[in-house]
């Protein structure tokens, strides 16, 4: 079994939570192909991505306070087992209703493993030590978006959309295996408090009137769904609007991931000393900076791809910088109850994702602005929640 404090543990940790962007970044290039194929429009096709998002977010209310009571393991392995039969479910879709369908499923089974990620981390971390292993975690976390749309577009290429899906169910028994044989249960034998189901949602509504709690949970779900807005369009203003091959968008997306890579780095060696908050208030800004140059970009009618794909790099930048210490944050009052304080981010920072990245989907036509607008509005926003809320979070 591993041990706390081990490269080896947040290496693991961090496959657990890629399993979310792999599900998401690997088959964005075939996208176009799959509407193609499967004769459906683009506003279907993109279901199979609002489905995902929906059914992750719902998942995630589930698996914590569940874990609070039977543990961490148990619940993940049942997680993953999920993953990986929808997985297998997506790769023989006949139709494009059967896609959104076993996405959805998908979705459900990898939410629990992000979910349950962070609570064995709030199980053996706290505090800026929480920050630093979510940031690391991160940052091998990023390796996702950076290698997936490059791999899924060569993937698409030479076999087809299919073969992505049937690579994540593969993935879904390695995951699956790797827990069974290495992840020790970290649960307390006892942790105190009410473990009724009353109880749980009881925690859900105390959680919801910690003011420290709601101030970092707006943080990451506002940072978080400017991502997704990125991913839930990037593929068609790219490729339809700006020209490029699904190999090249894959190499643009993942040049733009390098910038998550960055953030996360940066944070995990600045988070002990600045702390969580000057970390989180830099990354704010660099969210509210990448976000307005997306803008600029727009609104100056630049023509290059590049005039995007750098300044959405800068904003994953801050969100690597403020989304790992806005997590810690949130979970740091709550080491009895890390599991549904998990649930309850997750199911926030996932609904506020789908409903942006839906709305980004239903706008977009022949121009760029709802993905530049959307992701300016993110950032900005995730800095003025971080300025007024310093009295309530330093409380």
């Amino acid at each position: 079994m591993l041990r706390p404090d081990t490269i080896s543990l947040t290496i693991l940790l961090a496959l657990l939570t890629a399993l979310g962007p792999l599900s998401t970044d690997l088959y964005l290039p075939s996208l176009p192909a799959i509407a193609r194929l499967l004769t459906a429009s683009t506003a279907e096709a993109q279901l199979t991505l609002s489905a995902y998002l929906i059914g992750f977010a719902l998942g995630q209310i589930f698996y914590g306070p569940i874990s609070d009571r039977v543990g961490r393991k148990p619940v993940l392995l049942t997680a993953l087992l999920i993953f990986m039969m929808a997985s297998l479910a997506c790769a023989a879709s006949p139709t494009i209703s059967a896609l959104i369908a076993a996405r959805f499923l998908q979705a459900l089974g990898g939410s629990g493993a992000i979910v349950l990620a962070r609570a064995v981390v709030r199980d053996l971390y706290s505090g800026a030590r929480a920050g630093r292993e979510f940031s690391l975690m991160g940052a091998m976390m990023a390796l996702a978006p950076i290698v997936a749309p490059g791999f899924g577009g060569l993937v698409q290429t030479a076999w087809g959309w299919r073969v992505n899906f049937i690579i994540l169910t593969a993935i879904g028994i390695m995951a699956m295996t790797a827990v069974w044989r290495l992840l020790p249960e970290t649960l307390p034998e006892s942790p105190p408090g009410d473990r009724s189901r009353i109880g749980l949602w009881r925690n859900f509504a105390a959680l919801l009137r910690h003011r420290s709690f709601v101030a970092h949970l707006a943080m990451v779900a506002t940072s978080y769904a400017g991502l997704f807005a990125w991913i839930s369009s990037a593929a068609f203003v790219l490729q339809d609007l700006y020209g490029l091959t699904a190999m090249g968008f894959g190499v643009a997306f993942a040049l733009a991931s390098l910038g998550y890579m960055i953030g996360t780095s940066l944070a995990a060696r600045l988070v002990i000393r600045l702390g969580l908050d000057r970390t989180m208030g830099l990354g704010g800004l660099a969210l509210s900076v990448g976000g307005l140059a997306l803008i600029a970009a727009v609104a100056l009618h630049l023509t290059s791809a590049a005039a995007l794909v750098l300044p959405f790099a800068f904003y994953l930048a801050g969100l690597g910088l403020a989304m790992p210490q806005a997590l810690a944050g949130a979970l740091s009052a709550f080491p009895d109850h890390a599991g549904a304080a998990s649930s309850l981010v997750g199911f926030a920072q996932q609904s506020m994702a789908a409903l942006v990245g839906a709305l980004v989907g239903h706008l977009l036509g022949n121009s760029a602005w709802p993905l530049a607008a959307s992701i300016a509005i993110m950032g900005c926003l995730t800095l003025a929640v971080w300025a007024l809320s310093r009295g309530i979070r330093s409380a």
